[in-house]
This record gives structure tokens, C-alpha cells and sequence, in this order.
């Protein structure tokens, strides 16, 4: 048996342990630089998501964070409860539905989000910075295909 039950050569031909071996790599990265403001990842993505929604002068609902952000339902809802306890995030009744929750960053929260916004982004372009712009704007549409693909398979 060569190289059974692997359908590559070697590890490295392998997209999805590429994208693995990638999404580690820049996950460290984020953790790094979120550490001394003691926001984990899912939590600033969360912020960041808010801080959008914010400029859009619309309300956010858990529903609408789980479904743009990716997270799972779970990790929504523990991070939420850590960032209402830090005074980041605050949460009330909806207008339209009385069942869901509406979700905004408080004066504080807005203010930490704006701050950690330029820090993940530096990351992000000393990251990414490694490929021509080219190249990133083709990883950006291949990314967005196979989050569509996803998508089309949840719904």
C-alpha cells in the first residue's frame, strides 16, 4: 500500500488541509493580538458584526449575528453573555419580535470595537499582504463561492 487511503501525494496537495493549516496559522495571528484586550475571536467577530450593523442604523438579532458570522448558535450566546457582563454589548426586547433579542454594543463596546477594528486588520494585511493583490482578490471570490456553497446547503 504507497500512500493509502490518501487521495493527494503528499499532504501539502491537499486544499482542505491547506485551508486547515491556513486558518490556524491566521487564527494565532488574531488570538495574539486580541489577548491583551481579552476578547477571544468569536467575540470581536461578534463586535465587529455589531459595530457594522450599528453604522447601518439597523438592530441586530442573535438569529442575524449566528447567520452572518458563521458561529454556531452555542458560541453566540456564551460570548454575548461574557461581553453584556464586560459592559460591551446590551441586549433588549425586539420592536418586531418579541421573541428574539436585539443586540447592540454599548457606548464602550463601540469604542473597543473602533479600537480593535485597525489592530485585526493589520493582521490581516501582514497576513494576507504575503499574496499580490490579485491573488487576494481571487481567494476573496473563491472564499465567497464556497461560503455560498455552504449556505445553499443549511438552508
Amino acid at each position: 500500500m504507497a500512500n493509502p487511503p490518501f487521495g493527494f501525494d503528499a499532504p501539502e496537495d491537499s486544499p482542505g488541509f491547506l485551508l486547515w493549516q491556513t486558518t490556524i496559522s491566521w487564527q494565532r495571528m488574531i488570538k495574539k493580538a486580541l489577548e491583551p484586550h481579552d476578547i477571544s475571536h468569536a467575540q470581536f467577530v461578534i463586535m465587529a458584526i455589531l459595530l457594522w450593523w450599528h453604522g447601518q442604523k439597523k438592530e441586530a438579532t442573535q438569529i442575524d449575528i449566528v447567520t452572518m458570522s458563521k458561529l454556531d448558535k452555542m458560541t453566540v450566546s456564551k460570548s454575548l453573555k461574557k461581553l453584556v457582563g464586560m459592559d460591551l454589548v446590551a441586549r433588549h426586547e425586539n420592536q418586531e419580535d418579541t421573541r428574539a433579542k436585539s443586540v447592540q454594543l454599548t457606548k464602550l463596546g463601540v469604542a473597543l470595537a473602533s479600537e480593535l477594528i485597525p489592530i485585526v486588520e493589520g493582521v490581516d494585511e501582514n497576513f494576507f499582504g504575503k499574496i499580490l493583490k490579485k491573488q487576494e482578490k481571487d481567494l476573496i471570490m473563491t472564499l465567497r463561492k464556497l461560503t455560498a456553497i455552504e449556505d445553499s446547503r443549511t438552508i
